[in-house]
């Protein structure tokens, strides 16, 4: 028998899929205002907070605006100088002709605290599995990743092998995501951090943080940390068109 929440879940989903395949393909153009959320409620016979859910991840992935007193429009494209990508660490290793290692920290299922329910964007006492782990230069420290797996998207990360391997590559092949945000800031580099990466207290450090959202829900918040010198950002890209 399927219960109550798969079949919320599943009409969530859908719902989804089928306001992102009208704003994708264009038969919602930018700038469209879509149905007020009764209307969708009524359209799709939910409940106004399942139409709430989809219309909020709409948001989140940039595909609809929502105004106040207005209603919801689908988002006009925004132009960006540069796409920013987060690459395999091992693969920046690499590419440096280095050898590469793996060390994971810290594996703890926890319920999440209001610290980790900000940063993973889920409600506080959700199941979460935190991890810690140090990539490797020789035999050098390259970048701490502090990770968060939001359980209730991804039960089955709490027994994924993360000792053999990093969980980034793990989740890209269990949970394809529909949205991301990245963000990109320097911070000095403090107790436990600086000691884990084998740098003076308050060194310089690049600090890239990413969240990932899946249809089901947010699925991974990751903060990597690499010491100033080791580590730049290169963007590619030519003229706009005058």
């Amino acid at each position: 028998m399927t219960s109550k929440t798969t079949q919320r879940s599943t009409l969530h989903q859908t719902i989804l899929a089928d306001l992102e395949r009208k704003i994708v393909s264009g038969e919602w153009p930018p700038g469209y205002r879509l149905p007020f959320e009764v209307d969708l409620a009524k359209s799709y016979d939910v409940s106004r907070m399942t139409v709430n859910k989809v219309m909020t991840q709409l948001t989140k992935a940039g595909l609809i605006e929502r105004r106040k007193k207005s209603g919801s429009f689908v988002a006009h494209p925004r132009g960006q100088s540069a796409i920013l990508e987060i690459t395999d660490v091992e693969a920046e290793v690499r590419a440096l002709n280095l050898p590469y290692a793996y060390r994971l920290l810290v594996s703890a299922v926890r319920k999440a605290d209001r610290q980790d329910a900000a940063l993973l964007d889920v409600p506080e006492r959700t199941h979460i599995l935190a991890l810690s782990a140090l990539h490797l230069a020789g035999d050098e420290p390259f970048c701490l990743e502090e990770r968060l797996i939001n359980l209730e998207t991804v039960p089955e990360a709490a027994n994924a092998p993360f000792e053999d391997g990093p969980a980034g590559a793990w989740l890209v092949q269990q949970v394809p995501w529909s949205a991301a945000e990245h963000k990109i800031f320097a911070l000095s580099a403090t107790g436990e951090t600086a000691k884990r990466l084998q740098v003076p207290n308050r060194t310089a450090c690049l600090f890239i943080q990413r969240r990932t959202w899946s249809e089901a829900g947010p699925v991974t918040f990751v903060g990597f940390t690499y010491p100033g010198e080791k580590h730049a950002i290169i963007a590619s890209f030519t003229p706009a068109a005058v």
